[in-house]
């Protein structure tokens, strides 16, 4: 299945000059622990970068930093690790294994933002399905009990 059918199509987006501030509020707003960076290259909305409620923590608040001196673009991941909406479930999986990151941008052809997915979002999946699985062996059976009854001599 490709993950441009799971992911989250409602991204809550920052751009660099975003002020810190701004941004915890938006996170906040929208209840959301990350934003996604973006450009505005050609009139498109092209994805950057991503910051989240950590960075803020880590960045800023934890080396007592002022929120005023920084912006989003200050603090953002440099470099993007993104997914295109094409790729499958386990690519995905893996590749935000390899990279230890818990959100991961989804983009399409163009390179614009189609999506977003996280590790959240994976677990309620797998989890789902494997609740579906586990309905199997108890449905199978009650099938068998209730097609074998009178059959014995």
């Amino acid at each position: 299945m490709p993950i441009g059918e799971l992911c989250n199509r409602a991204v809550v987006f920052a751009t660099r000059k975003t002020s810190i501030t701004e941004a915890a509020q938006l996170m906040r707003q929208y209840h959301v622990g990350d934003l996604v960076v973006m450009d505005l290259i050609k009139d498109k909305r092209v994805p950057v970068g991503i910051v989240t409620d950590r960075d803020i923590v880590i960045e800023i608040i934890g080396e007592s930093l002022s929120v005023d001196d920084f912006t989003v673009g200050d603090i953002m991941s440099q470099q993007l690790i993104s997914v295109p909406e094409t790729e499958g479930v386990i690519e995905t999986i893996r590749l935000m294994r390899a990279n230890g990151i818990r959100r991961i941008p989804v983009i399409n052809e163009e390179g614009g933002l189609a999506g977003i997915i996280s590790v959240d979002d994976m677990m309620d999946l797998l989890a789902e399905e494997l609740t579906e699985l586990a309905k199997v062996a108890p449905r199978e059976q009650a099938r068998e009990a209730q097609t074998r009854v009178g059959l014995r001599p």
